[in-house]
């Protein structure tokens, strides 16, 4: 797939909306727990500011709110985004209409727009082509920067496409080369580490993965689904040989200690989802212990997923890997070898 990217374009004097995921979780005191999906949206941002007269906002959706339920206003993440950005970011209490244009009207050339969030408007996830109209009335291009929503048909995802000249930012593009070096070809021996929740999503990365990995470790809570539903499985994948406790809520030693053993082995590792129920310690265990074993491994790394990038954030890890991918469905999704809308919408 050719996407339209904007590493050949311009933007002198353009008005660009530029689709995000800022869809972070807030510790008690409001607090934003990870700062990774801020970071990796500055260098399109700097990008495309760099041109003489570009006004630039940023889209995204924050939770799931039922309508307008401000506990998830996207002004409460206004100031953790700034600085991350390095520049100074003016909030607009409205997605669409004419709260947005005057805002672009005001908007002096170190400051960027955040936009209220998509998702107080039901519109938004029923792709519905009136709402995208309006939200790409006051801009002249789009970019989508959030690959994490991209196998979501949404309005401001696909249907805004239909609007305005659409391309991908730059994390967009890296996050597709990435993926299709490690899902095409992946130097060997090559293992895939899945654990997580929801065995019907995680099963067919699964099959997938089967037909070039030399290896797929499996935990967490799908390992359990798939022993309790006596699922069959390619030789190649291995499930855990003991837990940690009669409960299973994490691999046990001898599991740890062999999948170790395999991953010390490996030139190419892909590792989405957690061993166990790693936010409740000692079910953390397991999971740390294979994130040690993958960060003293010689591989290229590619790791997604939230829980996959709390486990990352939580141990400082997030530098050691070669790759961080900010999908978690989009990314199990497109190593599936399905089609993401959000990517047949930017198809050249």
């Amino acid at each position: 797939m050719a996407l339209r990217s904007i590493e050949n374009k311009t933007f002198a004097n353009e008005r660009v909306l530029v689709r995000v995921d800022f869809n972070v979780e807030l510790e008690q005191t409001g607090e934003v727990q990870e700062h990774f999906r801020f970071d990796i949206v500055k260098r399109t941002i700097d990008h495309i500011s760099a041109f003489s007269g570009t006004k630039v906002a940023l889209l995204t959706h924050f939770g799931r709110p039922a309508g307008k339920d401000m506990e998830f206003s996207t002004e409460k993440i206004r100031l953790s985004a700034e600085k991350a950005i390095g520049k100074k970011i003016v909030w607009v209490e409205d997605c669409i209409g004419e709260k947005v244009s005057r805002a672009l009207d005001e908007l002096r050339q170190d400051e960027i727009l955040l936009l209220e969030n998509v998702r107080f408007y039901n519109e938004e996830e029923e792709n519905d082509i009136t709402f995208a109209e309006k939200l790409a009335a006051p801009f002249s291009v789009f970019v989508n920067e959030a690959f994490s929503v991209c196998h979501r048909a949404h309005a401001s995802v696909v249907a805004i496409t239909g609007f305005l000249p659409s391309y991908a930012g730059l994390r967009l593009m890296d996050e597709i080369r990435e993926l299709d070096r490690v899902r095409q070809a992946p130097d060997h021996p090559a293992i895939a580490i899945i654990g997580g929740a929801k065995i019907e999503t995680k099963l067919p990365l699964i099959q997938a993965l089967a037909n070039v990995y030399d290896r797929i470790l499996v935990g967490g809570k799908i390992a359990n689904e798939a022993i309790d539903e006596k699922i069959s499985f390619s030789e190649k994948v291995l499930l855990p040989q003991d837990f940690n406790s009669a409960d299973r809520l994490d691999i046990g030693p001898n599991t740890i200690a062999y999948y170790s053993q395999i991953i010390a082995t490996a030139k190419t590792i892909v590792w989405n989802g957690p061993m166990g129920k790693f936010e409740e310690k000692p079910n953390d265990i397991g999971t740390g212990a294979i994130l040690q074993a993958i960060l003293d491994s010689q591989a290229y790394v590619v790791i997604g997923g939230g829980e996959s990038l709390a486990a990352l954030e939580n141990l400082g890890a997030t530098s050691k890997i070669s790759f961080v991918s900010s999908g978690g469905g989009a990314m199990l999704e497109y190593m599936s070898d399905k089609k993401l809308p959000g990517l047949l919408a930017l198809d050249a």
